[in-house]
């Protein structure tokens, strides 16, 4: 379990150092600072990407375009019953954002976990599970 919380959180940090509310975001720098730092800007950028890159890679194998759609769906409504049972509302936009990036970092992670998950759930092995 501590896994999949791990791979999530991964998936959080980079979602929320892309792009959040506050001004500490790798966009709002990149366009503020782009002219005084863009060898800096773009490496940093290239390391995000390479995350989203694995991320989204091992998140289409695993569960596929239809699995980040159902585990979105699932999340949403989620947050659906929680606005509905006035946890939530949708009156602020920075909680808007940090609830879809919450959302997002979902299907990431999950979809980033699921093979492990499978394989415990069934006991059967993916072909790229199995060592050499």
């Amino acid at each position: 379990m501590s896994g999949i919380v791990l791979r999530w959180g991964f998936a959080f940090v980079l979602l929320s150092l892309t792009y959040n509310p506050t001004r500490w975001n790798f966009t709002r720098w990149a366009m503020e600072n782009y002219r005084e730092s863009l060898p800096l800007a773009v490496l940093t950028g290239l390391v995000l990407l390479v995350g989203y890159i694995i991320y989204l890679r091992a998140t289409l194998r695993s569960i596929g375009a239809f699995g980040m759609l159902l585990v979105a769906a699932l999340v949403g409504a989620l947050i659906w019953v929680l606005i509905d049972w006035g946890v939530l509302t949708l009156d602020n936009p920075s909680l808007n954002l940090w609830l879809g990036l919450f959302a997002t970092s979902a299907v990431l992670g999950i979809g980033l976990s699921w093979s492990r998950v499978r394989r415990r759930l069934s006991g059967q092995t993916d072909v790229d599970d199995v060592d050499e």
